[in-house]
């Protein structure tokens, strides 16, 4: 679960972030500015590669994995505000590991990414704690195509 202060983080929560829909277009606009290897940018050199066919980056894919996140968290804030709950200041990332890309996403591929709360332990900051969570993404066959492990300093409620 994605809480928004560092107390309300539970080892073990689950959240839905969301889906994104990867075209062939987007596929390849990203790899274009970003990635410009053959199998991301041309069906017939991605076909002659080991993927055997036109594959997103990687880097896309996490991507919009952080989009979802990023998406997901501004809800929570917006629906916190709306009841009338303080927000806190907004944390930030404090580093990436355990990145993985496990099957390639093809274009009308449709990823749903989940988090879990792996671990929360407190910093040398007294208002501010890090938590590792876990991002997994599925492709529509139910197959794993992703996943890392993202350290974000959450800041602590306030006394």
């Amino acid at each position: 679960m994605t809480a928004l202060y560092f107390e309300d983080h539970v080892v073990g929560g689950k959240a839905t972030l969301g889906a994104h829909r990867f075209t062939r277009e987007a596929i390849v606009a990203f790899a274009r500015k970003f990635d410009p290897q053959p199998f991301h940018l041309d069906e017939a050199a991605a076909a002659a590669s080991i993927f055997g066919g036109l594959c997103a980056s990687g880097w896309h894919t996490v991507s919009a994995a952080m989009r979802q996140l990023v998406d997901y968290r501004a809800a929570a804030r917006d629906a916190a505000a709306a009841r009338g709950e303080s927000l806190p200041p907004l944390g930030l990332g404090a580093g990436v590991r355990d990145l993985r890309w496990l099957l390639p996403v093809r274009p009308d591929d449709v990823v749903t990414f989940t988090y879990e709360v792996q671990s929360k332990r407190g910093t040398l900051r007294p208002k501010w704690g890090l938590v590792a969570g876990r991002i997994v993404g599925v492709n529509q066959d139910g197959r794993e195509v992703c996943s890392l492990t993202i350290l974000s300093l959450v800041a602590r409620r306030p006394a």
